[in-house]
């Protein structure tokens, strides 16, 4: 999949709110991408608009292209984005007790997809609806096709989410922090199964999170989105290693540590979120950027190769947080 110059805005009584800005990156098949970014840096509205899932109005797609496959989604009708989604592309909610009909048993959830994009018949589809959810660890998987949501816990009804999300053997999984609302037992049980899952079937997932822990254990690549933009972007052991984003090293920088001794008070990144209903002016970051330089107040950088690193590792800054980190460093112990 291939995204680019993606541009989201939505129209609301308070202004206009510009939700997703100028965005582009590609998507190798079988890759893990995670995306991770505070609360409004437009995570979810940049998986919602691959999916056609945005509320129109209030929300628009101004720009951009999503290619999957060779075909342009942003451009397919809205009958050809249905035999789309759910069968090539399929995407995991964050709360699985909303995403879930309280009123349908599990098994005509689940067999629904079967019989629109395979053409099962109920036989063939409840008998596919049973394996996989056998597949994702729910027990007595026959029996449990008859109940409902509510009689399922939180674990057991994401991995029924999971189960109608890869029902018909999608190439692209979209989980938008699917492990958010779960305790951190169950939230390791989901990654190691979809893991496992990723590996069975060779599909790319694209994971939606906060959590930088969760993106270290399951994710090839990550990007870090700031305000509707990439800030970041490389393979994860290389970002984690190499930070060029103050924004990325301000969210490392407030992980509680391991192996500091005595406690603390954690590090947080001073001052708040910017306005999304207003256009930002330069780098978005730099009003809270202790590392920033007058061209970060009045021009936006672009999302370029980081100098002398992987050819892989990009990142939006007009200065050098590596040199700049060593000279305050080296000031420091002066």
């Amino acid at each position: 999949m291939e995204v680019k110059n993606l541009v989201v805005r939505f129209y609301t009584q308070e202004g206009i709110v510009y939700a997703v800005n100028d965005i582009s990156y590609a998507l190798k098949e079988g890759e893990t991408l995670g995306i991770v970014g505070e609360s409004g840096s437009g995570k979810s509205v940049h998986a919602l608009s691959i999916m056609g899932l945005i509320p129109t109005p209030p929300g628009k797609i101004e720009s951009g292209s999503v290619t999957f496959q060779g075909r342009d989604l942003l451009k397919l009708s809205k009958e050809e984005m249905r035999l789309v989604r759910g069968a090539e592309i399929a995407m995991v909610f964050q709360d699985p007790m909303t995403s879930l009909n309280p009123v349908l048993t599990i098994g005509t959830q689940i067999t629904e997809a079967l019989k629109l994009h395979l053409g099962m018949n109920n036989t063939q589809a409840r008998n596919r609806a049973t394996e996989l959810i056998d597949m994702v660890g729910i027990p007595d998987a026959r029996r449990r096709l008859d109940a409902y949501p509510h009689q399922f816990s939180g674990g057991m009804r994401q991995r029924v989410m999971i189960a109608m999300a890869l029902s018909c053997n999608p190439k692209l999984l979209i989980a938008d922090e699917p492990t958010t609302a779960l305790d951190v037992t169950i939230q390791a049980q989901i990654i190691e199964l979809v893991k496992d899952l990723k590996r069975e079937l060779g599909m790319a997932i694209v994971w939606i999170t906060h959590d930088l822990g969760v993106v270290a254990g399951i994710a090839d690549t990550i990007q870090v989105m700031y305000a509707g933009q990439i800030v970041e972007r490389g393979p994860v052991e290389t970002v984690f290693k190499d930070t060029r984003s103050a924004y990325t090293l301000g969210l490392l920088n407030s992980l509680p540590r391991m192996d500091q001794r005595g406690g603390g008070r954690l590090t947080q990144i001073e001052g708040a979120p910017p306005d999304m209903r207003r256009q930002p002016v330069g780098d978005p970051f730099a009003p809270r950027n202790p590392y920033r330089t007058e061209r970060c107040l009045v021009e936006q950088p672009p999302l370029k190769p980081v100098d002398g690193g992987h050819p892989e590792h990009l990142a939006a800054a007009w200065y050098d947080l590596r040199e700049v980190r060593k000279n305050k460093s080296q000031g420091e112990a002066v």
